[in-house]
């Protein structure tokens, strides 16, 4: 994730596109962008599927380009240890981030209540799962609003305004995530 930013420049690059036109595909300004790619912040998983998006790329070969093919198995350990933190109040792991072509991308999630910002509000293209683990959250998607408990999920269509509030003082979830490809939007 160190270079996470360096991904997406080099992307750009190769495609011979300007920071501006994928800031502007991504509905967002050329700052967050530069910010972005400079690593000076690690953005929230709905800007990072936006991006991917405007590249014509998946979120895994933004996050992982060591892509191989088959049975990707995760051990406790290797998730517990792989964090990253966002800023925008919550942290997560990608699973499976090295898989090729696959077809939903699973995170696991930890929103602590001290550091959740209520107004972040997220909508990217695909659809999303989620499964509560440990603690409570209240879950809005478009204007309606759901309290969630371990062993609660919901399924939506991403696209669709989200946010969460966690009631507890912690609350860790598994998402899940499909994402609609697109062709990359640049001159050809």
């Amino acid at each position: 994730m160190m270079d996470l930013g360096n991904k997406i420049r080099k992307l750009r690059v190769e495609q011979n596109r300007k920071l501006s036109d994928i800031a502007a595909v991504c509905g967002f300004s050329n700052s967050l962008l530069s910010k972005i790619e400079n690593g000076k912040t690690i953005p929230p998983i709905s800007t990072l599927i936006k991006i991917a998006d405007a590249l014509g790329t998946k979120i895994s070969l933004l996050l992982d380009d060591q892509q191989i093919t088959g049975t990707i198995h995760t051990t406790k350990e290797t998730s517990l240890s792989g964090f990253v933190k966002t800023d925008k109040g919550y942290s997560f792991y990608a699973y499976a981030v090295e898989r090729a072509d696959k077809l939903m991308q699973p995170f696991l999630f930890v929103s602590r209540k001290e550091e959740n910002d209520q107004r972040n509000v997220f909508s990217h293209n695909g659809e999303e799962f989620i499964f509560v683990l440990e603690g409570e959250m209240r879950y809005r998607v478009g204007d309606i609003e759901y309290t969630l408990r371990p062993g609660d999920s919901l399924y939506f269509d991403s696209v669709e305004k989200h946010t969460l509030v966690p009631l507890t003082n912690e609350v860790k979830y598994v998402a899940v995530f499909t994402q609609t490809r697109s062709e990359p939007q640049g001159d050809n």
